[in-house]
C-alpha cells in the first residue's frame, strides 16, 4: 500500500492505493491562512537555522556561510516548508486573482511574523513600527477589497 497526495486547484487528492481516490476539498479561505501561516513558519525556521549559523556575524566569511548553510539540515527544513508553501499557493492562485491572492495573504503575514517574530525571538516592535504595520495591513486590505470588487 502506498500514499500519494496530488495537489489540484479545487482539491487535495490523497491517493491510498491503485482502487482508493480520495478528494478532499479545501476551502479558500483555508487555503488563505495556511499560506499565511507556512510563510511565517518557513521564515522563523530559516531564521532559526541562520542562528545556528552564526547569524550576521558569520556573514563577514561569506563562501564559508554559504558552504555552512548548503550543509545545514535546518535549512534544509526551511527550504521543504516554504516549498510546500509553494504549492499551497499555486493552488490559490488557480482560484483567486493574484493581486488579490497576494493582498488577502499579505494583509496577515505582515501582522502574524511580527508577532512570531516576538513571541519565539523576542523580537520587538517600536509603537510606530505596529502603527505602520497596521497600516500597511489596512493598505493591503484595501487593495484586496477593490479587487474582489
Amino acid at each position: 500500500m502506498f500514499v500519494l497526495v496530488v495537489m489540484q486547484a479545487t482539491a487535495l487528492r490523497v491517493v491510498v492505493s491503485r482502487s482508493m481516490c480520495y478528494r478532499l476539498w479545501v476551502p479558500t479561505t483555508l487555503l488563505i491562512i495556511a499560506v499565511t501561516l507556512n510563510a511565517v513558519l518557513g521564515q522563523l525556521m530559516l531564521k532559526y537555522a541562520v542562528i545556528g549559523l552564526g547569524g550576521s556575524s558569520a556573514l563577514s566569511n561569506l563562501p564559508a556561510f554559504i558552504l555552512s548553510a548548503a550543509k545545514s539540515p535546518l535549512v534544509y527544513v526551511s527550504i521543504a516548508i516554504q516549498g510546500f508553501g509553494y504549492l499551497l499557493w499555486m493552488m490559490l492562485i488557480a482560484r483567486m486573482k493574484l493581486g488579490l491572492a497576494s493582498a488577502s495573504v499579505g494583509a496577515g503575514f505582515y501582522v502574524c511574523m511580527a508577532l512570531a517574530a516576538w513571541g519565539v525571538y523576542g523580537e520587538s516592535l517600536t509603537r510606530l513600527q505596529w502603527l505602520g504595520l497596521g497600516l500597511i495591513t489596512l493598505g493591503v486590505s484595501c487593495i484586496g477589497l477593490a479587487s474582489a470588487s
